[in-house]
This record gives C-alpha cells, structure tokens and sequence, in this order.
C-alpha cells in the first residue's frame, strides 16, 4: 500500500476541535478549559479545520504530535 501524505495537527488543535466541535462547547468556554484566550482558540480551530479539509480533499493522512500539553 501506497505512503500516504500527511497533514500535521498538533495536540491544541486536535483539543480545540474535540472541545468545539463534538463535545460543541463555545469558545469561551472552551478557551477557559483549555487555558487560552479566545482569539487564540478560534485561530486553532481555523487552522486546524483547514488542515482536516485539506486532509478530506486531498486524500491525506492527518497526524496528531508536538503541542504543549500536560496531563491533569
């Protein structure tokens, strides 16, 4: 089987997509849970909506790492 090409979401944008979009917080809420302001979560969760997209479109692998992160 063919090496896909990846896109590459780190572990914020893969926690502000989960906390936005299946667990259907708003923002505020989930900037607070996540410990950022606002701004900065819609940046992730744009950023990592587009890498998804360009996943689905063309055919991509998505990878999740890197990130700062702690454990709780």
């Amino acid at each position: 089987m063919a090496q896909l090409d990846e896109v590459i979401l780190s572990l914020e944008e893969y926690e502000a997509i989960r906390l936005k979009d299946l667990e259907g917080m708003e923002q505020e809420e989930a900037a607070r849970k996540m410990g950022i302001s606002q701004p900065t979560f819609h940046r992730l969760v744009l950023g990592a909506r587009r890498k998804i997209a360009e996943a689905l479109i063309k055919g991509k692998a998505i990878k999740v790492e890197g990130g700062n992160y702690k454990f709780v």
